[in-house]
């Protein structure tokens, strides 16, 4: 009957363990309102949000993509991103910043 019981415990934690995922690295949605177009450098946002998750290239422009998601079988996915574009000068020339989570208040647009 122990046996059992210790058999039926490891599969159910098993099997939540499985129903989830994680991937990219979190960071503080409140940071992305220090973020200013055309004032905010790449040495600024290495101290606000320290090394991004991935690292690109667009349109020319250098890209930094600071991401986490959330992925789970029993309560949806909960995921947000921030992908920033740098000038030449490594100066913020737009970024764009999206969530799942509706409770979060998004920054001003504009900025």
């Amino acid at each position: 009957m122990a046996r059992t019981l210790i058999g039926m415990a490891a599969l159910c934690l098993g099997l939540s363990l499985a129903g989830c995922a994680t991937v990219g690295r979190n960071f503080p949605d409140e940071a992305v309102d220090e973020i200013r177009r055309g004032h905010t450098t790449q040495e600024d946002i290495l101290r606000i949000l320290g090394e991004p998750w991935r690292t690109g290239v667009e349109d020319g422009q250098r890209t930094w993509t600071y991401a986490r998601y959330r992925y789970s079988l029993f309560g949806g996915a909960k995921t947000k991103d921030l992908v920033l574009r740098f000038d030449e000068k490594s100066v913020v020339v737009s970024y764009t910043y999206s969530t799942t989570d509706h409770d979060v208040e998004s920054p001003a647009d504009g900025r």
